[in-house]
């Protein structure tokens, strides 16, 4: 996103440079890897399973092929928050009033401003960006209410009528509630979460990194030395080259979009696949500007098959319904698991408040004088995610924490590959998504995507204007849970806050089955957040499985999370 000095995926990825990254570790950082260790954490290296020879794939995930999806740039409330109103009434979206319009609000000057819809598919001028420092500012230590202060186009928002196939998607298969991008920053550093489980000291899109290579090599690595199948499928230029040794070491890894559909419909992808949508970088490498663009021009390419900004979104959704609808159509169904997901937020608008995460390793983030504080131990805003697959529940959702490396994860448990950071080693996979029996045994038919004449004919990306009201609207009162397991899992970690007001005489239990497990009063939770740990009630720690978190308040149930202990 062009916003002071900031710039799209699209732009910068036409140009190259170099930079090399210090790998060392500190002393310091030596004592955190000792503690970790200590208290049960997975390191780098690792097996997921040390009784299975390295490389052997698993029965216990159901699939032997996995797509992977990364769009750009949407939060989930920007793409998905109307969900709860919309046919999947846990999906975790937006607050509502009586009427059944949203009501979440961020503060400007004079007042608040309330979400509202976006008035075309074209992403409109004037929102926040997703840089280090607007994304800090919009988390704002959890608050989630500095995106109108970043950009008032930020709280714009589509709904199903805008986007009928993603909506089809998320209600069909399995969403989940809570998958967040990697880091609080933009394209780059997220997706080197996702190739290598670190950013390795990137916040940027920032060209001259591209020839920077990860300390612990990349996911590639561990498939190629272990005769994995792989390819990165790509439409004009392909989306690993952000860390360009992988294309330039990989050639014949790398494959065009139309190889991806041949493949699908002969039943013959790879174990691991990376669908890249169109970037528009073709132009430029061939020197073909299309009219009324010409060679030079600030943005010759604004239409690309992806949702990022600037664009029509109408393209990236009839990209990703041709995607899916290949693999529904794959002899191999249902022994594919797809995966659709955004790299960041793009500076949209979302509610939830990012939890804390693992730092990967010793590298902290560049920073410049002028940039705020942090580091990798935070993740960024959530993103839509949702799984398709014939063992995906089906309407469901999931409230496990997951981010970009929970594919590393899911890809390193099936074929017992070694961790690369402590990031990938100790995420969630996404088995959560899945059922250990075939759910859709005939693939589904999903809703249409938007129709790209129509949204080109009505596209308008001026900027919408807001009322700004004295206050905020009166909402009622949200209980938010976050949980992490503790290794080896002798405790159970709860975190809890209310988006106003107080609670009083809560019960946390877990539930194995419709057994409880553990149980832990709570007196009083209000705003800031409220750490309760739960210990089995039998025994010393708790068995590996599926467990269900169910936070009460006399005989209502005002919370369920589920938790999977491994």
């Amino acid at each position: 996103r062009r916003r002071g000095g900031t710039y799209t995926r699209r732009t910068v990825l036409r140009a190259g440079g170099g930079l090399v990254a210090a790998t060392a570790l500190s002393p310091y950082a030596r004592l955190i890897a000792t503690a970790q260790a200590a208290a049960g954490i997975r390191r780098p290296g690792s097996l997921p399973d040390p009784s299975r020879p390295a490389g052997e794939p698993t029965a216990a995930l159901p699939f032997d092929h996995l797509v992977v999806v990364m769009m750009e740039n949407h939060s989930f409330d920007n793409y998905l928050g109307m969900l709860p109103r919309r046919g999947q009434p846990l999906a975790d979206g937006f607050r509502f009033d009586s009427s059944g319009r949203p009501i979440n609000s961020n503060p400007v000057k004079g007042g608040y401003i309330t979400i509202q819809r976006a008035h075309s598919l074209c992403t409109p001028d004037g929102s926040g960006s997703q840089s280090w420092n607007d994304t800090h500012h919009q988390i704002n230590g959890g608050r989630m209410d500095g995106f109108a202060r970043t950009g008032k186009s930020s709280m714009t928002y589509w709904d199903e009528s805008d986007l009928p196939f993603y909506y089809s998607l998320a209600k069909t298969f399995t969403l989940a509630n809570r998958w967040f991008c990697s880091a609080p920053c933009q394209t780059y550093p997220n997706r080197r979460f996702l190739m290598a489980g670190t950013a390795f000291g990137l916040i940027s899109t920032d060209t001259s990194s591209l020839t920077q290579n990860p300390p612990n090599g990349t996911i590639f690595d561990r498939l190629n030395a272990h005769n994995i199948s792989w390819l990165d499928y790509f439409t004009d230029v392909p989306v690993t080259g952000v860390i360009e040794s992988v294309p330039q070491n990989n050639p014949s890894h790398l494959a065009s979009i139309d190889q991806f559909y041949v493949d699908c419909a002969a039943g013959n992808l790879p174990a691991v696949s990376f669908v890249d949508s169109d970037i528009g970088a073709g132009p430029v490498v061939t020197g073909a500007f299309p009219a009324p663009f010409v060679n030079g021009s600030s943005d010759p390419v604004s239409n690309q098959n992806q949702d990022e900004e600037n664009g029509d979104l109408s393209l990236g959704e009839n990209f990703v319904s041709q995607v899916v609808n290949a693999v529904l159509g794959s002899p191999s169904w249902p022994r594919i698991m797809l995966v659709w997901l955004y790299d960041e937020h793009g500076g949209w608008y979302d509610h939830m408040p990012p939890p804390v995460a693992i730092a990967p390793d010793s590298i902290a983030p560049k920073l410049s004088s002028g940039d705020v504080r942090g580091g990798y131990d935070i993740y960024g805003p959530r993103v839509p995610a949702v799984v398709v697959s014939g063992y995906a529940k089906p309407n469901a959702v999931t409230n496990v924490v997951h981010d970009h490396t929970s594919i590393l994860a899911t890809i390193e448990s099936k074929w017992n590959l070694p961790a690369m950071t402590y990031r990938d080693a100790n995420a969630a996979t996404m088995a959560d998504f899945l059922d250990t029996k075939v759910r859709f045994p005939q693939p589904p038919t999903l809703a249409a995507p938007s129709n790209l004449s129509a949204s080109e004919r009505s596209c308008d990306s001026s900027a919408p204007s807001f009322q700004v009201h004295s206050s905020p609207p009166a909402a009622k009162q949200r209980l938010f849970v976050t949980c992490s397991v503790k290794r080896p899992p002798r405790s159970v970690a709860v975190k809890l806050h209310v988006s106003r007001g107080t609670l009083s005489g809560l019960v946390v239990e877990l539930l194995r089955g419709k057994r409880t497990v553990a149980r832990a009063p709570v007196r009083h939770v209000g705003i800031a957040a409220h750490r309760v740990v739960l210990h089995p009630l039998h025994g010393h720690r708790f068995a590996p499985g599926h467990y269900r978190l169910l936070v009460r308040h006399g005989g209502k149930t005002l919370a369920r999370r589920g938790v999977i202990i491994t």
